[in-house]
């Protein structure tokens, strides 16, 4: 048999030309001397990154990155819910981070407008650095993912993930923070997704479990909820299943009465399984007895069904390695199902303005 015989879909081609993209941004925005050399503005206090779909996704990752690295205050703010606040955040030391694939995304593209009426700095990472974002923008990362086919977000996806850490880092870089470990790990992201690659066989199989459910929940904590998210979208989307993505400390709020209804939960972790996730998964163990599958480090309390994870120390790495994961995740569900993978029914690559 032909090893070209199987056909590709643009889906799976552009998950795989993630490795390329994301070298070709290290080598872009990366100095010999390991600084991060696009502008941004100083005197930055807080940071509001506003964005619709899986840029939102990406968003919400970044804003707790930049707690973390940068010690910014940072909030992610959908695109469709920044437009309907009676007042937007508008103190001078704010900086607007507008995430676009297109840079022409109707509803981010007149949030950018009220933006700049307000007066304020706006940065926009986006794919197209000739866009109608691009022009509104005081400081443009370009996330070079090139044209993206597949209406489901993949390179785009972590292209945008990468330009956000390296802002997360500038930031801590201009606050005086020795950084210089984490761009040295930054920098092996191409190859953490090479060996993420290696690990399709047993994706294969989660999705084989996955597909013949009606329902199932993801949850997460902390800086992982973004990556529950963005897998509940992608398998969404392809797949069209009903997928529900929650916080696990709220899923226990009664939201976890649902695994009466006997479905699995999936929990995806990059720092690993705190204590009190453990707790809360054994008494979900113990109460509903559902399937337990992770992607990401376990915890020694925990036994899952299923597991799947990288071997690597760094938690920000790990976070590229899941996003992968949950993406050719959602490919092969859609794959066994049957599905018009690279144009589901009803959706369109992106929402413009008329």
């Amino acid at each position: 048999m032909s090893l070209f015989s199987e056909k590709k879909t643009c889906m799976d081609l552009e998950i795989h030309e993630q490795p390329e993209i994301l070298e070709k941004i290290l080598k872009e925005y990366i100095s010999d001397d390991g600084n991060i050399t696009f502008d941004l503005p100083k005197d930055i206090k807080k940071v509001v990154l506003v964005a619709s779909g899986s840029s939102y996704h990406c968003a919400r990752f970044g804003a707790d990155l930049f707690g973390k690295m940068a010690n910014i205050s940072a909030r992610a703010i959908y695109s469709s819910e920044y437009l309907l606040k009676p007042k937007a955040p508008d103190d001078k030391d704010i900086l607007y981070v507008f995430i676009t694939q297109s840079g022409e995304t109707s509803d981010t593209l007149r949030a950018a407008k009220r933006a700049k009426q307000l007066d304020m700095k706006i940065a926009c990472i986006t794919n197209n650095n000739k866009s109608s974002i691009c022009k509104l923008a005081d400081y443009t990362i370009n996330c070079f993912a090139g044209i993206e086919k597949s209406i489901a977000a993949t390179k785009s996806f972590t292209a945008q993930m990468l330009c956000l850490t390296l802002m997360a880092f500038k930031y801590a870089q201009m606050n005086g923070e020795d950084i210089a470990e984490h761009i040295g790990n930054i920098k092996t992201v191409p190859k953490v997704i090479k060996e993420t690659f290696e690990m399709k066989n047993k994706v294969k199989q989660l999705a084989d479990m996955l597909r013949k459910e009606k329902h199932f929940i993801i949850t997460a904590d902390g800086i992982s909820y973004a990556m529950a998210k963005e897998a509940a979208l992608k398998i969404q989307e392809t797949s069209y299943l009903y997928v529900t993505a929650i916080i696990l400390g709220e899923f226990m709020h009664g939201h976890v009465a649902v695994l009466n209804n006997k479905m699995p939960l999936v929990y995806i972790s990059a720092s690993g399984v705190s204590y009190s996730a453990a707790k809360n998964l054994e008494k979900i163990k113990k109460d509903y007895n559902p399937p337990i599958y992770i992607i990401g480090r376990s915890h020694e309390r925990i036994t899952p069904n299923f597991n799947i994870t990288i071997d690597n120390e760094d938690a920000i790495l790990r976070m590229y390695s899941n996003a992968v994961v949950v993406q050719m995740l959602a490919l092969e569900i859609a794959k066994k199902m049957g599905r018009n993978i690279d144009k589901p029914k009803g959706l369109v690559k992106v929402v413009t303005e008329n």
